[in-house]
């Protein structure tokens, strides 16, 4: 959801590739926390624990730059075809999310 609230689609659908790609990693994220909660129920060693959350930080970066890349691809390249210079903005304010 937006920060209107309103749920938008991507124009052009993602391609097989890369969808299989994001729920790959995805699905390595959320095994990864999984695991952090485990290892919480377990009362594992903090050090061990902060280990693991930084691996699945890292993951879940690796799946923004993925969606990134993909956006600049497709929905950004898109509006700059037609000439809606507001995508500009957009990705600069995402950009500065994961900086």
């Amino acid at each position: 959801m937006t920060e209107t609230g309103i749920h938008r689609h991507k124009e052009q659908p993602r391609s097989d590739d890369v969808q299989h790609d994001i729920q790959k990693r995805l699905n390595r994220v959320i095994g990864q926390l999984n695991g952090v909660k485990a290892m919480i129920e377990g009362n594992r060693y903090c050090g061990d624990v902060l280990t693991q959350l930084a691996a699945a930080e890292k993951a879940v970066r690796g799946v923004s730059g993925v969606v990134l890349r993909e956006h600049l691809r497709t929905c950004v390249a898109n509006g700059i075809r037609r000439g809606d210079d507001a995508v500009i903005d957009e990705v600069m304010e995402l950009i500065g999310r994961f900086s």
